[in-house]
């Protein structure tokens, strides 16, 4: 019997929780695969476009500028899709960005091609 799956909230850097991982795969707040990480925190959207890292905390970030464009990745097999939790505890204590990074899920949600494009607006109560 296999255990059930672990979801680990994403969060904005506002501290609400916006997005789930269940490794390797990225989901929205409604269960929709959105992008997957890989095993160097790398994220990427379901087209196979680098989105940014997976922080500590965690928060999908990015540099304002790349010296250089990662390459496009096949991805993974489509996943199935989950009922994700319905309440999630707000995050708070985030640290600050460093200067030059930004959070994908609030400053350029169009990154992960699916997500609602109000996801600042976004929560999980």
């Amino acid at each position: 019997m296999s255990s059930p799956p672990q979801f680990v909230p994403i969060y904005t850097s506002k501290g609400d929780a916006v997005a789930f991982l269940v490794y390797p795969y990225i989901y929205d707040r409604d269960g929709n695969w959105i992008g997957w990480v890989m095993r160097n925190r790398h994220v990427y959207s379901v087209e196979g476009n680098y989105v940014g890292w997976l922080s500590d905390e965690p928060r999908i970030l990015r540099k304002q500028s790349t010296a250089r464009i990662k390459p496009r990745l096949t991805p993974p097999p489509h996943p199935i899709k989950f009922d994700l939790p319905v309440s999630v505890p707000p995050m708070t204590n985030l640290s600050e960005l460093k200067a030059g990074v930004f959070d994908v899920l609030l400053e350029a949600p169009e990154l992960l091609p699916f997500v609602q494009s109000d996801i600042s607006q976004r929560k999980i109560e």
